[in-house]
């Protein structure tokens, strides 16, 4: 008997392995083949609660997990790229979108898991198209997906004969709560709502569960599923926090209202899997999507309300710029070429205004090692490209406007200048990369070390800060103190470099603290090389120093 129960544990864990990492797989295929721009669809297309609902749904869909879809939303709600009421559209949709991963196991072909994954492999390793190595890794991460199911399900058969097991369906079908319970606590420590449901499929499939026991094991299951997002806005800001708590709420309202009406609703699946002759595992698929998607119907009309109660339970100012482009309205570029310039600043200021801020976080990053710097340099270097594509797609438009001699250089400035301000970005993400480094490994700085980074940085950023300025006022005198103060660092640059040669030599120093000292030494360098562009372009000396 030891030994089955070894088998028995061996292969239920194995085949959870399995299954999660199909789960993982098929995902990550599917999201290269749509060419990874889930952040893109969900910034683009979140424009109010309901087109948020459709985002979160394709998204889900795409990336098999809707606690991968939530954590992206609290990204983005995080970095002011999503509101609030945008922000609980797509969970709701992310909820739904949950929901096709029980139907593609209630398709149950689990017999064919083997000859999938071989086609999988096949796809992989004998050809070289990124395309094709892409789909299959979505056919192998399907067949992981029912090979995994199929290890459980075997691993789970004796259970049906262990009294203790039979007792605690007995007390489920009696008592719901325990089922939801059983449900919740479970999908947190195995983090997927997909595992858990596949896991009450099979059980239910094989007689272990009747429907009474199995519904509210599932309602549990989708408030287990929160968690993810939970534990992703821990240290996050007040939005992210609120979207992360709205998730939580969501499942439970739900699980309550479904609790309330679960004798009905359990005959109602009972006459469903009768009259549409439903397998076992499609009935528990079509519990969760009714579930899902009905939770979504009833409480699509109070997001408001739940905005208005998150912000009540988690209050604070939530002082996150908003980083969508504010100004560029294209009415402007036919009817007004000189207004539409005008907006063009406006944006560019703003966007020159996250470089400050983004350098400024990858200073703290330096100085505190706390990862949330981190997150929010890397949330303004993507603002600033994002702001970049969007500045330069609308002056190239208004390039074909007509436009006097003075408007021309004008434009060019602009078109110039988000390019540097684009590539200040690059070099503080890079300075972040070596900070990622610099704790990866341990890398130890000297005192005088930190000392002599603190001061380039803050001269840095005064740099940078003043070129925005000078361009924004079109001030001569503030561009001429750019110039000053760039000479400023690269002496700087190159006296530190100097110094820092002469610690390693004597030892104070590592080797890999130096590598990674000159790296962000040379990257302020080149940051005050674009700030000096901006400069020049303020007082129309074209000669550029961009590296």
């Amino acid at each position: 008997m030891e030994l089955d129960v070894q088998k028995m544990i061996f292969e239920f864990i194995g085949g959870l392995g399995i299954f999660l990492f199909g789960i993982k797989f098929m995902g990550d295929g599917l999201q290269k083949s749509a060419g990874d721009k889930l952040r893109d669809i969900l910034d683009r297309f979140t424009t109010n609660p309901l087109m948020g609902v459709l985002a979160g749904i394709i998204v889900t869909i795409l990336i098999q997990s809707s606690s991968g879809t939530t954590v992206i939303t609290v990204g983005l709600v995080s970095a002011g790229f999503m509101n609030l009421r945008q922000a609980i559209g797509v969970i709701m949709g992310a909820n739904i979108g949950t929901t096709v991963t029980a139907f593609i196991i209630g398709i149950k072909i689990s017999d064919y898991a083997l000859p999938i994954l071989a086609a999988g492999a096949l796809l992989l390793f004998f050809f070289k198209s990124p395309r094709i190595n892409n789909f299959g890794q979505i056919v192998f991460g399907f067949g992981a997906l029912f090979f995994g199911l199929q290890l459980m399900g075997d691993g789970m058969k004796p259970l049906r004969s262990l009294q203790a097991f039979q007792d605690l369906t007995v007390s489920m079908s009696d008592n719901p709560i325990l089922g939801v319970l059983i449900g919740t606590v479970f999908t947190v420590i195995v983090q997927s709502s997909s595992a858990t449901i596949g896991i009450l499929q099979e059980l239910f499939g094989q007689g272990a569960l009747d429907i009474k026991a199995a519904l509210p094991v599932l309602f549990g299951d989708n408030i287990g599923t929160t968690i993810t997002a939970v534990l992703a806005s821990l240290g996050a800001s007040v939005a992210a926090r609120r979207a992360a708590l709205t998730h939580v709420m969501f499942n439970l309202i739900g699980t309550t209202i479904f609790l309330i009406i679960l004798p009905l609703y359990t005959k109602f699946i009972v006459y469903l899997q009768d009259s549409l002759s439903l397998n076992p595992e499609m009935t528990i698929a079509f519990a969760h999507g009714i579930f899902n998607t009905s939770n979504t119907i009833i409480q699509f009309p109070f997001i408001g309300l739940l905005a208005l109660i998150v912000t009540k339970v988690i209050p604070g100012e939530d002082s996150l710029v908003e980083f969508k482009a504010k100004h560029l309205d294209p009415v402007f570029i036919q009817q007004s070429p000189s207004i539409a310039l005008g907006q063009a600043k406006e944006e560019l200021i703003r966007m020159g205004q996250f470089a400050t801020i983004g350098l400024d976080e990858a200073n703290k990053y330096l100085k505190t090692k706390q990862h949330k710097h981190a997150e929010m340099a890397l949330q303004v270097e993507d603002a600033i490209n994002n702001l970049d594509r969007k500045i330069t797609d609308y002056l190239v438009m208004l390039s074909s406007s007509s436009m006097s001699v003075s408007e021309s250089e004008e434009h060019s400035t602009f078109l110039d200048s988000a390019r540097d301000i684009e590539r200040i970005g690059d070099h503080f993400e890079n300075i972040v990369e070596l900070v990622d480094y610099q704790i990866a490994n341990k890398v130890k700085m000297t005192e005088e070390a930190n000392k002599d980074l603190e001061e380039m940085f803050e001269l840095t950023i005064s740099t940078v800060k003043e070129a925005m300025s000078a361009l924004e006022n079109n001030d001569r005198e503030k561009a001429v103190k750019v110039m000053q103060k760039e000479d400023q660092i690269d002496t700087m640059e190159r006296t530190l470099r100097k110094q820092h040669i002469i610690r390693i030599n004597e030892g104070l120093c590592t080797g890999s603290a130096g590598i990674v000292f000159v790296d962000i030494i040379s990257n302020l360098e080149r940051i005050g090389d674009h700030a000096v562009n901006i400069a020049e372009a303020v007082l129309g000396d074209r000669h550029s120093k961009t590296k």
